[in-house]
């Protein structure tokens, strides 16, 4: 799986409207990718009816959740430090129940169970709808854990609950779990295998954000290609489906088609791709209809073929650079974004500048960059020596960094003198006259406030830029209010 990590985002608590009849306090903070935060906002919604409201303060809580990421090691070292946090207010505060949900609960439950006993619950991202029964074993004093991986769980009859904070855009999951075993990630293993979920469950959940004034929605999955609903059940099962079950399965490109019809106001966008399984007739669905956001998150990981295949990544760097033609035909004015690892074990110079040329060949509107840290449970963890010095590591990583910088101010400077439609999102950091909000390529976009509000889509020429914000003034509405 690709994940993107924004590290502005990480350790947010979720807050929601408070509900009279609950009694007691839940805490819950979320690390890691945008699915974790989707699936904090299940966990939320799951106990809001069972006896919670939630909280910001740590100190009230009856219960804390930390929802965990073990895509790198740094997220894994930020969660531990929570739970002492944790800990030492459970101290002054011992009838507190600390629990561990997501990716981290998996693989490390009996660590934190038995071993360093940090924790009462450990809950997998399969087991969530399980929560009121581990409370319950955990009021009665036993430590509780329920970390089985589903066949067919997708959390489509759940409603999440939404961060009060925005109130525009929001996270749609369309699937769970992952088939792509690539050597360097542990998701497989805690996510379980592909699955996807009902169509019109997606379409009530989209309408229902409509109704409530929602204007974005960002179709969520480890891979959103793999989109296949055939009746339920694994997609690697698929094969042994019965020929009525393949005629009428509902695949990506016809989701996204279904959405963008459905809700011609509402803008699309999704997350994530995987270069082997997106298909041309996704990029011909998202040139056809305006309200589909025109960005591609597009991970490589490396340009090297040699270490692609090390990486198990079932494509090549031509395949790649082929597929990158065709959104470039297909979209022309489209933004690709990427995610890069330096250092991966064996990398050599020769293969560092194959991922710098392949850069230069895409020059990808901005992207996610990190060197490779060895995840305990990969294919890569188990029989490749993490061999490159970290300061190869880290030089690889800072040219990478530097090229990608170089390109971000070359494709901000092509906006320069265009119109672009924005979604008003929030009042600027740097300045309370101006908003903040993203175009369809999902370029940061600032401009003067004038008499537009939040959740407006407004007309704004591009007048000057940084290398990731562009910044203009508004000419009028979009017809997409």
């Amino acid at each position: 799986m690709e994940k993107i990590i924004e590290e502005s985002k990480q350790g947010k608590s979720l807050v929601l409207a408070f509900n009279p009849e609950n009694t007691k306090k839940l805490f819950i903070e979320s690390y890691g990718c945008a699915m974790n935060f989707s699936d904090s906002e299940i966990v939320a919604s799951i106990l809001s009816g069972n006896g919670y409201n939630t909280t910001n303060n740590l100190e009230e809580a009856d219960l804390v959740l930390v929802n965990t990421c073990s895509i790198r090691d740094k997220a894994e070292q930020t969660i531990r430090k929570r739970l002492e946090k944790y800990n030492a207010v459970k101290r002054v505060n011992p009838k507190m129940k600390v629990g561990v949900l997501g990716c981290m609960a998996e693989r490390l439950k009996d660590k934190f169970l038995e071993e360093e006993k940090i924790v009462d619950l450990v809950v997998g991202p399969d087991s969530y709808k399980d929560l009121p029964n581990l409370l319950n074993e955990v009021e009665e004093g036993r430590d509780a854990i329920n970390v089985i991986l589903s066949k067919d769980e997708t959390y489509g009859d759940i409603s999440p609950v939404r961060l009060m904070s925005n109130g525009i855009t929001a996270l749609v999951s369309i699937t769970r779990g992952c088939d792509n075993m690539c050597t360097f990630c542990v998701v497989p293993f805690t996510r379980g295998r592909e699955r996807s979920r009902e169509p019109q469950s997606i379409m009530g959940e989209i309408q229902d954000l409509w109704d409530n004034g929602f204007k974005e929605i960002t179709l969520l999955g480890q891979n959103v290609d793999s989109y296949l609903w055939y009746g339920g059940g694994l997609k690697k099962d698929f094969e042994n489906a019965t020929e009525m079950q393949k005629v009428t399965a509902v695949d990506f490109d016809q989701l996204l088609e279904m959405v963008a019809i459905g809700f011609p106001k509402m803008r699309i966008r999704f997350s994530t791709s995987n270069p082997q399984d997106m298909h041309e007739s996704v990029l011909h669905v998202i040139a056809k209809y305006k309200n589909i956001c025109k960005h591609i998150h597009l991970p490589v990981q490396s340009g090297s073929n040699r270490i692609l295949k090390e990486m198990n990544r079932l494509h090549t760097r031509e395949e790649y650079m082929l597929l990158i033609d065709k959104i470039r035909a297909i979209i022309p004015n489209a933004s690709i974004s990427q995610d890069m690892i330096a250092g991966f074990p064996t990398e050599t110079e020769d293969d560092h500048q194959d991922t710098m040329s392949l850069m230069n060949y895409v020059k990808y509107n901005f992207g996610y960059m990190y060197s490779y840290s060895e995840r305990p449970g990969t294919l890569a963890g188990r029989k490749m020596k993490d061999d490159v010095p970290e300061e190869t590591k880290a030089r690889r990583l800072q040219e990478i960094v530097d090229l990608q910088q170089k390109h971000s101010w070359f494709r901000s400077e092509e906006f320069i003198g265009q119109t672009v439609e924005v979604l008003v999102e929030k009042v600027s950091k740097k300045s309370a006259e101006e908003f903040s909000g993203r175009n369809s390529q999902s370029i940061t976009v600032v401009f003067p406030k004038e008499n537009y509000k939040k959740g407006d889509f407004v007309n704004v020429k591009i007048m000057s830029c940084t290398s990731g914000t562009l910044k203009g003034e508004a000419v009028g509405l979009s017809d997409m209010n």
